[in-house]
C-alpha cells in the first residue's frame, strides 16, 4: 500500500498493490495493520455502506456532529467519481480548505478522512458504486449538510453541467450558517 499525502496533512490517499495478469487481478483492500502502520491511527470502522449512482448524481457535502462523528475511508469499485473532504474543524488551520481526489475503478485509489471534514462526490462514469468504511454508525439525527456549491468553499468541481442532487442536499446549509466542529 503506497500513502500519498494531500495539502490537508489529515486527509490521506491509499494506493493500493495490484498484482495482476491475463486472469485479473487481485489486491488487499483494507489491513487494520497496515492502515495503523502507515497513518499512526488505531481505528475502528464500524459500518460499511455500498451506493450506486448515474452520472452526474452530487451527493455531499455530508458529515455527523460529535459525538457521533465519522471518519470515512471510501474506493470506488466500478466507474469513476470526483471526491471531496472539507476540513470543517473551525480551530484547524486548514479550516474550509478542500481536497479532491478521482477515484475510479481503474485506479483502485482510497481516500481516507478523519471525523471533522464534510464529504461529497459526483459521479463521472455512465454509472459508479462507491464503497466506505465509517468509524461510527449512521445516525439521522446528527447528520448535517453543507451545500456542495457554498461560495465560500468554492470546490473546483470537474464538470459542466447541472449536477442531480437530493432536496436534502439541495437544501444543505451554507457553511457559515452550520453546525461545524470546534
Amino acid at each position: 500500500m503506497n500513502l500519498i499525502p494531500t495539502e490537508i496533512p489529515e486527509v490521506l490517499i491509499f494506493e493500493p498493490k495490484v498484482f495482476g495478469d491475463d486472469r485479473g487481478f487481485f489486491m488487499e483492500s483494507y489491513n487494520a495493520k497496515t492502515f495503523a502502520q502507515l497513518t499512526g491511527l488505531a481505528v475502528d470502522f464500524v459500518q460499511d455502506n455500498h451506493s450506486k449512482s448515474r452520472h452526474g448524481v452530487l451527493r455531499g457535502l455530508h458529515y455527523q456532529l460529535p459525538p457521533k462523528a465519522q471518519g470515512k475511508l471510501v474506493r470506488v469499485v466500478s466507474g469513476e467519481v470526483f471526491d471531496v473532504a472539507v476540513d470543517i474543524r473551525k480551530s484547524s488551520p486548514t479550516f474550509g480548505k478542500w481536497v479532491g481526489v478521482f477515484l475510479s475503478a481503474e485506479n483502485k485509489k482510497q481516500f481516507w478522512m478523519p471525523a471533522g471534514f464534510a464529504h461529497g462526490f459526483v459521479t463521472l462514469s455512465d454509472t459508479a458504486e462507491f464503497l466506505y468504511k465509517t468509524t461510527e454508525y449512521y445516525t439521522p439525527e446528527m447528520e448535517r449538510c453543507i451545500r456542495w456549491d457554498d461560495p465560500d468553499i468554492r470546490i473546483e468541481w470537474p464538470f459542466h453541467f447541472s449536477p442531480q442532487v437530493s432536496e436534502k442536499d439541495e437544501n444543505g446549509s451554507p457553511m457559515i450558517n452550520a453546525e461545524l466542529f470546534s
